[in-house]
């Protein structure tokens, strides 16, 4: 079977905010995880090959564009044929009910006849948990009405619109449009051990799903540069949002690499503390509030009763277990092996997470969020728990698998816990033993001026004089100014170490920092920090032509994956990545600002 070789940047995404699948140029649906984000594959072409499962509907023959049908989720892909025009309508509707105990989820392909006639072609290669388990297969219906059902384990998927005929382990068959007409295929996820759901009523679930998101969005504000980009940034973070638990997840994908043929491949479809605090900053800081109080609850569930249990990653619904393993049923995208199911960095230390959510409460606080009765004592309870591990070494927010170190952007975010919890008594008058944290504030900005400054820069941890791009989000927390000597001295040291071909590195990998053999490619995120301190310190030509090199690496519906590889010009890594989202969003306010433009 051939290996699919569709690049990462050719993929657009579809949500319903439970799960989300990726959909090619060329019509093929490679990656569906169901029910949700975090449960096995379906379709997992993404990471091998066609007979690791996937759904194409295409032409024969014809070209494709494609666009998002305004601002909401919905795909419209169109095909020029030599015998007509036609357009398929990819969604996965939204369940209107958020808390429901849903039993289904439907994935909708739409066929549109614009002109013409169109014939289009369909294979369906259902391969359940992650490929490992051939489905049985039956047929049903009746021919106007026909039904494909398969089940496997506790698994099974109903496919309705067109008739379907085996071959060689997939489900083949054709679809017909002409001017006008339109048909519908849906495949519908359920239980294997329930009946087999209803028909879905296509037309109202379209008109729902269309009107959910273009609500959501039209809520957004931003007259500044790149809008486009930015209001589909937020809309892609909305997707990465558990609509029932509030979860919010850092990528829809699993070990997408960060080198092609490499090893760093890592599972990013659950909930990491620091991106879904940066994430939910974003949307508070564009108005979104309502989102942070359902984050909030989700965080008071995943904590629970002792912050002493405190991981850095979670489930979608704050599932604590989150053993690593590799699944050798997916050779990999572009045979980069392993596949990695679940994260390590589960057990692992990051001091810098709990001043991510405490500046993020703050934040919520600062807008306008209400306390509810479980709130503050949640953060006096983290703030404590901050205090407890002060001197204790990290892996840093870049999850290094080596020896720990004293990370100054930990440091500096372990100020920020502090520097917030004052915050809340002087600003909003809630209690707590201010005066032991304004000291412990103090006390660790000397310590970092003390060891983690050489030579007038911050550099990456105490003993070395190597820098970390994670120091450019000092100013953004408020630990320093941006045009703090400490902090220009470090951007220049930044520039002459880590960039490459006009982006940033996290960190130079040659250091052997994180313990991890093979390169990475410059980290997206890391670019946009450098645009934001661009901004806020008067390089605004700088900062906008760096931003504009940033954003034409987004894909053509907007995505951006977690780096780039200079080299190849090509994404790589997860996708779409709510860290290069996010930070595409908070540069692309930093520019507003700096140009005197409200947002």
């Amino acid at each position: 079977m051939t290996a699919v070789t569709t690049r990462i940047e050719d993929y657009a995404l579809l949500s319903n905010c439970r799960t989300a699948a990726l959909i090619s140029r060329e019509g093929s649906l490679d990656w569906l995880c169901l029910p949700r984000l975090d449960s096995p594959s379906v379709f997992g072409a993404l990471l091998g090959t066609e007979d690791n499962g996937c759904w194409t509907l295409r032409p024969a023959e014809g070209q494709s564009s494609r666009r998002y049908d305004g601002d909401t989720m919905l795909l419209v892909t169109r095909w020029a044929t030599p015998t007509g025009i036609a357009e398929v309508h990819d969604l996965m509707p939204i369940d209107p009910v958020p808390h429901a105990d849903t039993h289904r989820v439907d994935v909708v392909r739409r066929v549109v006849g614009v002109s013409g006639t169109v014939d289009f072609e369909q294979t369906l290669r259902l391969r359940f948990d992650y490929s490992r388990a051939l489905p049985w297969v039956r047929q049903t219906g009746t021919e106007e009405d026909p039904e494909l059902i398969a089940m496997a384990g506790p698994h099974a998927v109903v496919v309705r619109g067109s008739r379907l005929h085996a071959s060689d382990h997939a489900h083949r068959g054709s679809v017909t449009v002409t001017a006008g007409e339109r048909v519908d295929l849906v495949l519908t996820w359920f239980p294997s051990h329930i009946a087999v759901p209803a028909p879905l009523v296509v037309n109202p679930a379209v008109a729902e799903t269309r009107a959910w998101w273009q609500e959501w969005s039209d809520k957004i504000e931003h007259e500044g540069v790149h809008r486009d980009l930015v209001v589909r940034s937020l809309v892609l973070l909305r997707a990465l949002t558990n609509h029932a638990t509030g979860g919010i997840a850092a990528a829809a994908t699993t070990s997408l690499p960060e080198e092609i043929g490499g090893t760093r491949n890592w599972d990013y479809r659950f909930v990491w503390l620091r991106d879904a605090a940066l994430t939910l900053e974003a949307l508070i800081d564009h108005g979104f509030i309502g989102l942070a109080e359902t984050w909030r609850s989700w965080l008071l569930r995943a904590i629970a009763g002792d912050p002493a249990d405190l991981q850095v990653v979670y489930g979608l619904a704050g599932e604590r277990d989150l053993v690593e393993r590799e699944m050798t049923s997916l050779p990999g995208y572009e045979g980069s092996a392993p596949v990695r199911i679940g994260n390590g960095a589960w057990n692992q230390y990051q001091a810098d997470v709990v001043g991510e959510v405490l500046v993020t409460l703050s934040a919520g606080r600062e807008a306008g969020l209400t306390e509810s009765e479980f709130s503050w004592p949640l953060e006096r309870n983290l703030i404590a728990y901050a205090a407890e591990q002060l001197e204790r070494p990290d892996q840093s927010l870049w999850e290094i698998r080596n020896e720990p170190h004293l990370f100054t952007q930990s440091r500096a975010m372990m100020w920020a816990v502090f520097d917030r919890g004052v915050r809340a008594v002087e600003r909003h008058g809630l209690d707590g033993p201010v005066e032991r944290w304004r000291d412990l504030r103090d006390r660790i900005a000397r310590e970092i001026d003390e060891k983690g400054v050489a030579d007038g820069y911050f550099t990456q941890h105490e003993g070395t004089l190597e820098v970390d791009a994670s120091l450019l989000l000092l100013p953004q927390v408020g630990f320093c100014a941006p045009d703090d000597p400490r902090m220009l001295k470090t951007v220049e040291r930044i520039e002459q170490t880590l960039m490459r071909d006009g982006f940033l590195m996290r960190y130079r990998t040659q250091s052997g920092l994180d313990g991890l053999p093979g390169d990475e490619s410059p980290f997206l995120a890391c670019s946009f920090w450098l645009v934001e301190q661009y901004a806020c310190t008067g390089r605004l030509d700088e900062a906008n032509e760096l931003m504009d090199r940033l954003c034409a690496l987004a894909n053509d519906v907007g995505m951006l994956s977690e780096e780039y590889d200079t080299r190849a010009k090509r994404q790589v890594g997860n996708v779409p990545q709510a860290f290069s989202h996010l930070a595409l969003v908070r540069a692309a306010d930093a520019l507003a600002r700096a140009s005197h433009r409200p947002r």
